[in-house]
């Protein structure tokens, strides 16, 4: 039997992870996850209710998590598809370049700001009500992109794009952690994170053609993507809220009992999930009271909690906001091809971005953590999973380094593409295993520490389009991308040797926060 180090769980005073018997699995307790051996650990904890999101189908399970993806997807996509008509946008606006690296940036402002907003209002109304009021509101502000006639106005409808598609960081991970067990956290987030990267790298690799139209096409072709969105999550996309503990105490007490009463006979006085109202306005029942700044005020508590601090800060801007100097000064490094061929140029990231999620990244690393929890009593550990982080950091630092060099020293565009090969896939590495890292310290504080990682990420992004173009004018492709390696290494090396050494306990030193998810307060 497998046992997870949970210290939030166990210093809460929480009811323990489950274990599934053999003899359960066989009554149908549990139909979709039944133990190799002699039993396997799960944690959430499954009821017997049919309306239990960890209860749905497996086909119900992935189109939740296709739409999360397809959200959090155009969550990147949107801040990167102009970038191949900056031209034509300074052309409009009459503004410098400087001035169109803004527009990168603005969006990822919203992007900040959202999950402050969208988080505890998730915890109160429901996942569903707020991913659909988000997009409702992306989409909005997407065709007033399009049809902006001044700088200004153009600008605003660019942030209320992130603002609208945020609630995909904090709300989409909240919906995955409804749905699925902690033994596939890796694997799950690994596909969530990519489709992070994935809609960063293509945004300019469909914007690149769609600017053979025109700028305003680019607008027009993403809002009727969010339309799509908004009608998958209209009618694809159940509540995923759900008070666990409360019907976790309800549950019966024997096989016998849920044989005589039904399997969800004790639950049908209370409203939820897929039985709730098809638009529900009002605070899900059964959940913890939730304030609507609860989001702020744990965001700001969140920073005195070490190992979060440490890993995303460090990750965020020493690692990540890297994506955005690549990005953007890739039309400049290549400025004597047409958008659509920089569009192309885009592919060496895609696929080093895809290459590192299917053969190494989430799935990877749950077989890490399973292989050394064997070599340690059966106790999981947090730090397990950063052991990936070694290789990714080396493999991000290479690619950066080759890629400055490439250009300044006129090297062939293939050279650019490894480069580039290399680079996304320590990205995609290490954005995938510092995420499953920051849930496995607090498992019970999911959204708390998501929303944590979301605000820093987007806040790197959102800072890093002003910073890179006096860099790069001053110091050059060769100084600028060298230097950003060198910092990925030696940064993240140290830290993530320390968080290793120190992280257990660090945890023990800071204790749990004194709040909880509010599936888990009930």
């Amino acid at each position: 039997m497998e046992v997870f180090d949970d210290t939030s769980a166990k210093m809460a005073g929480k009811r323990p992870v489950a274990i599934a018997p053999k003899s359960e699995v066989e009554k149908g307790y549990i139909q979709e996850y039944a133990p190799a051996k002699d039993g396997i650990e799960l944690h959430p904890k499954p009821t017997t209710d049919p309306l239990d999101p960890l209860n749905f189908s497996r086909c119900r399970k992935f189109t939740c998590l296709g739409i999360v993806m397809w959200k959090y997807w155009l969550f990147t996509y949107i801040t990167t598809t102009t970038v191949p008509s900056f031209p034509l946008l300074q052309e409009q606006y009459g503004i410098s370049y400087a001035q169109v690296n803004w527009t990168v940036a603005i969006p990822a402002l919203g992007l900040t700001v959202g999950p402050l907003v969208w988080s505890s209002l998730a915890d109160i109304y429901g996942r569903r009500i707020v991913f659909i009021i988000g997009t409702a509101i992306a989409l909005v502000s997407t065709i007033g992109a399009a049809i902006a006639n001044s700088f200004d106005g153009y600008m605003a409808a660019r942030f209320f794009q992130g603002f609208g598609v945020s609630p995909a960081a904090t709300v989409g991970m909240a919906i995955i952690n409804d749905l699925f067990f902690e033994h596939e956290r890796g694997q799950k987030i690994g596909l969530w994170v990519l489709a992070l990267d994935m809609g960063l790298l293509f945004g300019p690799l469909i914007g690149g053609f769609v600017t053979l139209k025109d700028q305003f096409w680019v607008q027009w072709i993403t809002a009727m993507m969010f339309a799509v969105l908004l009608v998958l999550e209209l009618f694809l996309l159940p509540e995923t809220l759900y008070p666990r503990n409360l019907m976790l105490s309800m549950m019966p007490s024997s096989y016998s009992e849920q044989s005589e009463k039904g399997p969800s006979a004790c639950y049908e006085d209370i409203s939820r999930t897929m039985n709730l109202p098809f638009f529900n306005w009002k605070p899900v029942p059964a959940i913890a009271v939730q304030r609507p700044y609860d989001a702020l005020v744990y965001f700001i508590k969140t920073w005195s909690y070490p190992n979060i601090t440490i890993a995303v800060f460090c990750y965020s801007f020493a690692w990540y906001w890297w994506v955005l100097s690549v990005i953007t000064y890739l039309p400049v490094a290549y400025i004597q091809y047409r958008p659509e061929i920089q569009g192309l140029l885009f592919t060496g990231l895609i696929f080093g971005t895809l290459v590192s999620e299917i053969f190494c990244s989430g799935h990877l690393s749950d077989l890490i953590v399973l292989k050394l929890a064997k070599n340690n009593n059966n106790v999981r550990i947090a730090e397990m999973r950063l052991w990936l982080i070694y290789p990714s950091v080396l493999i991000t630092t290479i690619g950066l380094i080759l890629w400055g060099v490439s250009i300044d020293k006129g090297h062939h565009w293939m050279v650019g593409q490894v480069a580039f090969f290399l680079f996304a896939s320590g990205i995609q590495i290490g954005n995938t295993v510092i995420s499953a890292y920051i849930v496995d310290c607090y498992p019970l504080h999911a959204m708390s520490v998501i929303t944590f990682y979301a605000v820093l990420l987007n806040a790197s992004a959102f800072i890093n389009p002003f910073l890179i173009a006096p860099w790069v004018e001053r110091s050059g492709f060769t100084w600028t991308f060298s230097a950003q390696g060198l910092i990925v290494v030696g940064i993240m090396l140290p830290v993530t040797i320390a968080l290793q050494k120190y992280g257990k306990k660090m945890r023990e030193w800071r204790g749990i926060p004194g709040w909880i998810s509010p599936e888990y307060s009930t």
